[in-house]
């Protein structure tokens, strides 16, 4: 308990540096003199300045996902939570970093070793889509023939438009100019078609 307490301390001392000088402008030494534990504690959680950046990240991933759960885990209509979803992925992803400060040129920068970090997000967030997915062809809201094709393009569209949105660059209006029209596209890929309007 108290090691768990430790660690969460330097990390969280961590991101406050990171934030302020960027991952290139910190140093295990500037991590130890600001928590007060020393070099030879932080040593023992992690072997360098990479490890506890990456353990960063995780930490920012685990509280987005506990908040995509908590979407998840709602009792409303399959498409309105598929929606809510993906706009509660969009903003966490820009708070997060934005909150950041000068971490956000690593975001960018170093894209491949936030791809590394994230897997577990991904896995997670694919499989709360799969789910919403499931409960919308089992209330017959949705006809998708392939739940696992769906998942993916659902995944990838998402993470393009993380940058976008990130910048503000999703349509002029923002969010609320932009939900509608990702809704439309959403209801016309995933809603079941009535075949007596095809008369």
């Amino acid at each position: 308990m108290a090691s768990e307490k430790t660690r969460k301390l330097l990390v969280d001392v961590a991101r406050g540096i990171f934030a302020k000088a960027g991952l290139e402008g910190t140093t295990m030494n500037d991590i130890a003199v600001a928590s007060g534990k020393g070099r030879r504690t932080l040593y023992t959680y992690f072997k360098n300045i990479r490890e506890i950046y990456y353990a960063v990240i995780e930490e920012e991933l685990d509280r987005m996902s506990e908040r995509m759960r908590e979407v998840a885990a709602q009792n409303i209509d399959p498409e309105d939570k598929l929606l809510k979803l993906i706009y509660t992925h969009l903003s966490l992803v820009r708070e997060t970093v934005n909150r950041n400060g000068n971490l956000r040129a690593e975001f960018f920068r170093d894209i491949w070793l936030v791809e590394k970090v994230r897997k577990n997000f991904d896995q997670a967030e694919r499989e709360m889509v799969a789910r919403i997915l499931m409960e919308g062809v089992r209330s017959g809201q949705f006809d998708v023939m392939d739940i696992r094709l769906c998942v993916d393009i659902i995944h990838y569209c998402v993470k393009g438009l993380e940058v976008p949105y990130i910048f503000g660059r999703l349509g002029e209006g923002g969010a609320a100019y932009s939900r509608p029209v990702v809704q439309r596209i959403l209801h016309r890929a995933l809603a079941r078609i009535d075949s007596e309007r095809l008369k």
